[in-house]
């Protein structure tokens, strides 16, 4: 996937859009991916979109995206304070938000919740993405939760050992606010990824995975 990008006219960087309904999901859904993207396309356009980061978790958001973004020219990092687990009531408010996205230049290729994610603010953040961006190339990464719901992904993204361990300690060290939280662990992380690492013969053993509704191939920019 990292050299399936879409085409765009010579010269003109990568743009990338990232969006989370919650503080962490971009990190836990596809840091990895992000690091190696970036790592090849230095001169990336991002802009970050985080929807819900109450309880004081907006630090953790922008810390978050600080180190992941690091280097890159003008990074567009957004911040929201929708109310966690009431999406579907905000939906209008929500909706607001992805219309000025759509208002600016458009990405090349998007990021975010697998549209049948037992979550509701997960499906909603989805269902939004793909109501907004309709001609655009959008992968859906995965959440493990209590609820479930982890199924057969169609992209993977096979990671270095060094992507691995800068996801995982990014998320360790960074989101203090979830260490109360049983799944929020090392293992839950390193655990989807090497199972996703298996399904896609990655030569470290460790991957990311998502869903890809529609790939268009050979479409020229």
């Amino acid at each position: 996937m990292l050299e399936l990008v879409p085409a765009r006219p010579e010269g003109r960087p990568l743009r990338l859009l990232f969006v989370g309904a919650h503080s962490d999901d971009i990190e836990i859904g596809c840091a990895g991916t992000v690091v190696e993207l970036l790592r090849r396309h230095r001169d990336a356009r991002v802009r970050w979109v985080v929807l819900s980061s109450e309880g004081g978790r907006d630090a953790e958001a922008r810390r978050a995206a600080r180190s992941l973004l690091r280097g890159l020219p003008e990074p567009e990092v957004q911040v929201e304070d929708f109310r966690g687990a009431y999406f579907p009531s905000q939906i209008a408010e929500i909706k607001d938000v992805f219309e000025r996205l759509k208002q600016g230049p458009a990405p090349d290729l998007v990021f975010t919740h697998f549209r049948d994610d037992l979550h509701q603010d997960h499906r909603v953040v989805a269902e939004l993405t793909w109501n907004t961006f309709r001609d655009h190339l959008i992968l859906e990464y995965e959440i493990p939760k209590y609820d479930g719901g982890l199924g057969s992904p169609s992209v993977f993204v096979p990671l270095p050992a060094a992507a691995v361990r800068r996801k995982v300690d990014l998320l360790m060290r960074v989101f203090a606010s979830q260490h109360d939280k049983a799944w929020f662990t090392r293992e839950t992380f390193l655990g989807l990824m090497r199972l996703r690492g298996i399904e896609c013969n990655a030569p470290s053993g460790y991957a990311e995975a998502f869903y890809g509704r529609k790939l268009v191939l050979g479409r020229r920019a």
